[in-house]
């Protein structure tokens, strides 16, 4: 009699868990259903419910979590696939979408791990590439890219990022040409057009930087007065002096505080020559501070350009005097051939 009720406890058991299964089954079959229509929502209740008579149903947890990520609910996703992992540590789709979501999330270490896991996944080498950017292992990062690049050459963010590692390095000529290809393969990028006029305006390479910067502006660009600084000496340093004195002079108009701007555009006019157009600086300098010995300096190196030797001397002199940190300038000066 025994036997007979533990044979028979048994067998209800094994009935109950073949009942689950197939449970289990037909719910996931009729979420693959939904799923393939584009149901998401009722497709991820029929997984769940899958799961609910299974718990260990792999696949079922996988495609909830591919639909999940349909409806844009990336924190759902992401449980859902790091559960598929801790059933089956070797299962590539699991592993493929959390090295994306890691990187998304911009958890690179992480994303790295899963992505070096990834055996044939196309973008793992992509990955991993721009999170060692991320993470400042420029050399990591310079290899990985150049990688990317020599399988996929048309990736305009990857060869951003490239050029980015070189600027980030300063290393600027090498950051040029990527930088260009880049904003050639993705005109909708205004933010590289102007970090490439910043380039070209740091290798003193002024025309081209006036082109990018216009560039960045044509596309949408913010133009702020940092913008317009930029720009304005771009064009100034260009020989282009029409069109960036005004600009600079409109910067001043909003901050007539900022003695500094008038400074530059006095000294950016002494190196052009344009010693009649300093001299007009350096004058309005002194009417806004009388005691401005950098401005008398200035003056004065500018008559001793114009031939008046003595005059823009003693004007030299006297800044000196008001200020004895000009002995420096002086001394650079004569060592530059005055």
């Amino acid at each position: 009699m025994k036997k007979s009720t533990l044979f028979l406890y048994t067998l209800l058991i094994a009935s109950c868990s073949f009942a689950q299964q197939d449970s289990a089954r037909a719910y996931f079959e009729k979420g693959m259903e939904e799923k393939n229509a584009r149901r998401f929502l009722t497709a991820s209740k029929n997984f769940e419910k899958a799961v609910g008579f299974d718990k260990q149903y792999k696949e079922a947890y996988l495609q909830n979590g591919y639909v999940n990520l349909e409806m844009r609910k990336t924190d759902i996703a992401k449980g859902l696939f790091t559960k598929v992992h801790e059933l089956d540590a070797n299962d590539m789709g699991a592993i493929r979408e959390l090295s994306t979501i890691y990187y998304d999330y911009r958890q690179f270490k992480q994303a790295i791990a899963f992505a070096t896991k990834c055996i044939g996944c196309h973008d793992a080498e992509r990955i991993q590439a721009m999170s060692n950017y991320h993470l400042e292992d420029y050399a990591a990062a310079v290899k990985g890219l150049k990688n990317v690049l020599a399988k996929n050459p048309a990736d305009a963010e990857a060869t951003y990022t490239l050029g980015r590692t070189y600027l980030d390095m300063q290393e600027y000529k090498a950051a040029v040409p990527y930088y260009n290809k880049a904003v050639q393969l993705d005109e909708s990028k205004n933010v590289w057009a102007y970090e490439l006029g910043l380039l070209y305006y740091n290798l003193n390479d002024f025309k081209n930087a006036v082109v990018f910067f216009n560039k960045a502006a044509a596309g949408g660009y913010p133009q702020s007065n940092d913008f317009s600084e930029n720009l304005g000496y771009a064009y100034i340093y260009s020989g282009q002096f029409e069109k960036g004195e005004p600009l600079l002079l409109d910067i001043f108009a909003k901050k007539p505080g900022n003695k500094e701007l008038l400074h530059d555009i006095a000294q950016a006019c002494y190196q052009l020559k344009m010693y009649d157009k300093s001299l007009g600086y350096c004058q309005q300098l002194m009417e806004l501070d009388s005691k401005d010995a950098k401005a008398l300096y200035q003056a004065g190196l500018c008559f001793q350009k114009k031939g008046q030797k003595e005059k823009g001397q003693g004007m030299c002199d006297k800044a000196i005097e008001m200020d004895p940190s000009l002995a420096k300038m002086r001394q650079k000066n004569m060592t530059m051939g005055l």
